[in-house]
């Protein structure tokens, strides 16, 4: 069975020449309005309304073909009972024969509509669910960031799946509840035949299991809520200790990440443990309730019947409803815990639709390079911080000039991760502006300031496919251009040599198939392929030996000739190579030079870079 499917603008993939330049895209996103539209805030009982709406034509054929299931189940004990006392009790054979062709017929209406009723309530679970899925996946691929910034990965997959799942499931639970609802309403009208007295002991008992289990359900929203919690930490901690455990190995580190791991695990299966105490309390009430109500009726009805008031085919027929209204019964309480585990789970999932956004976007939220003119690149792209403060770095005054190769020295590991964080358009500065080609980023659509600067971090994960599908992933088409002086500048034309199918390898999940240096180069190669205007690199070469690192260097500043680069590092090989070297040593900008006069006359800076 299909997933709905999900209506999607079309993309432009044409190929490119031309790399985007500031002055192009500043024109695109000034073309709009001034202010970011309003952003929807969400609540776990409006998640809970998206699902059902999303899916409501589903949910109404679910119900539909649920309601006829039970009318339909209701009829047998009551067609059970005229056949009784019209041809059973009369002995007409005729008689009896139409009475087994109308149960012949209710048990296959019955059947046909149980299986389409479940098939819809399949289609308006799942669908939900993939609904749920794409609006987180949106709110976390949202350029402006701020949904991950609390959230492990494996928690975000959790979220997207085990969340999405059990928000979906409220369809399911709702359409079993208006067919429970269908099925009593069924048997309160028949049994008003017989008594009033047992019609309204029914519609007591079936209100107060109603009710005693809205009450119930509290707890298990909250100890539902801690479960899914609990759940996805121990997910994001398994995500995470997988993909380090080579890391982990090197350094005989798998004891006490097994044990934050075991320790997180019984966490959540206490939180388990708790949520299912709370929902068995109150399976077990509706149980004990509708058994209840069933020996209640049938002691009624057979009351009646020993005092001559209904006949022996009435009192079948009482007894069976009594007995068939277990069922419709359990649907209906079962709804209150159901309703309870999606509404902890919606209020998760509306936890991360409602986070805030990590950087401000005056610009309006329009898919970057929609609107961009054509024409050829214009590599006097500049970019300036200014007066910039962003953790322990205090306002920092910064210019890359168009076409420099700039180095940066950076004394402290977090104020580089600082200072990056801004470039990227991942954090927005306490205080200053970062300006490209004189344009507030702020002013600019994410994607926008991203097309012209490109930062590209140290621990860049590779992706799985060969390494040209990889390195062909930073370029505007699958085809891109030649990739010879990309490859040769990162310093990959050894690879034909090392891998049998050299460029044409494929990779493990994450890259281990190649060795730290040569998934670095990967890294850089993808990195230049993008040919951004702006190119911010760290520690691009810290895994590659001396000599390699010398052609790198000399590879970059001869392919990134005209266009402005950045290399955050504190190699004597890639700084040689810069036009200017800039050191930020206790938050501010102490010095700044060509790499050989700063290693002659600064000592700080000898410290820094050769010890």
């Amino acid at each position: 069975m299909s997933a709905p499917t999900v209506d999607t603008p079309p993309t432009d993939n044409s190929p490119t020449d031309n790399p985007p330049t500031a002055a192009s895209t500043v024109q695109a996103s000034s073309a709009g309005s001034a202010t970011a539209p309003p952003v929807a805030v969400h609540s776990a009982g409006s998640v809970l309304r998206r699902a059902r709406r999303g899916q409501l034509r589903h949910v109404s054929a679910s119900s539909t073909f649920l309601s006829c299931h039970q009318v339909a189940e209701a009829l047998v004990p009551i067609t059970i009972g005229l056949a009784v006392d019209r041809a059973v009790a009369t002995g007409d054979g005729a008689s009896m024969l139409r009475w087994l062709a109308v149960l012949l017929g209710l048990f296959v209406a019955l059947t046909c509509a149980m299986r389409w009723g479940f098939r819809a309530n399949l289609r308006a679970v799942q669908g939900a669910g993939h609904d749920l899925r794409m609006l987180v996946a949106d709110r976390v691929l949202d350029p402006r960031g701020g949904a991950s910034a609390d959230q492990l990965p494996g928690q975000l997959v959790a979220l997207a799946t085990g969340d999405a799942l059990k928000v979906g499931m409220f369809n399911y639970a709702l359409a079993m509840a208006i067919s429970g609802i269908a099925g009593v309403g069924v048997a309160v009208v028949v049994l008003a035949r017989f008594s009033l007295s047992l019609t309204g002991l029914v519609v007591a008992g079936t209100l107060l299991l109603m009710v005693i289990t809205h009450f119930l359900g509290r707890p298990l929203e909250r100890r539902s809520a801690a479960e899914r919690a609990t759940m996805a930490a121990a997910t994001g901690l398994a995500a995470d200790l997988i993909a380090g455990l080579r890391v982990l190995k090197g350094f005989g580190g798998e004891r006490p990440a097994v044990e934050r791991y075991r320790t997180a695990s019984q966490r959540a299966l206490g939180a388990t443990l708790r949520a299912a105490a709370a929902e068995s309390t109150i399976r077990a009430v509706a149980v004990a309730l509708a058994g209840g109500l069933l020996a209640v009726v049938t002691l009624g009805a057979g009351r009646l019947a020993a005092g001559g008031s209904i006949s022996i085919g009435a009192l079948i027929t009482a007894v069976g409803l009594a007995q068939f209204l277990v069922d419709p019964l359990n649907r209906i309480t079962g709804f209150g815990a159901q309703r309870a585990q999606s509404l902890a789970s919606a209020g998760r999932i509306a936890a991360v639709l409602n986070a805030p956004p990590a950087v401000v976007e005056r610009a309006p939220t329009v898919p970057a390079g929609a609107d961009r003119q054509a024409g050829p690149a214009r590599p006097e792209s500049r970019l300036r911080l200014e007066k910039v403060t962003v953790g322990s770095v205090r306002d920092l005054d910064l210019e890359v000039r168009a076409g420099e190769f700039l180095g940066v020295v950076v004394a402290d590991p977090h104020e580089a991760a600082a200072v990056l964080g801004v470039l990227a358009r991942d954090a927005d500065p306490a205080s200053g502006a970062l300006l490209l080609d004189g344009t507030a980023v702020t002013d600019l659509h994410p994607d926008t300031v991203r097309e012209v600067v490109l930062v590209a971090p140290h621990d860049a994960v590779l992706f799985e496919g060969t390494v040209l599908d990889n390195i062909r992933s930073a370029t505007q088409a699958e085809t891109g251009g030649d990739l010879g002086p990309v490859v040769t500048a990162a310093g990959l034309d050894d690879l034909t040599e090392v891998l049998a199918e050299g460029l044409h390898t494929r990779l493990r999940s994450g890259g281990t198939s190649l060795s730290g240096g040569q998934r670095q180069r990967v890294a850089l190669a993808r990195a230049l392929a993008a040919a951004a205007p702006v190119l911010v690199l760290h520690e691009p070469t810290t895994a590659v030996d001396s000599l390699t690192e010398r052609r790198i260097a000399e590879g970059l500043r001869r392919l990134r000739g005209g266009l402005s680069t950045v290399c955050v590092t504190s190699s004597p090989a890639v700084l040689a190579c810069c036009d200017r070297v800039v050191v930020l040593d206790g938050g501010t900008v102490t010095t700044e030079g060509t790499h050989a006069d700063l290693v002659h006359t600064n000592p700080r800076y000898r410290e820094l870079v050769l010890a």
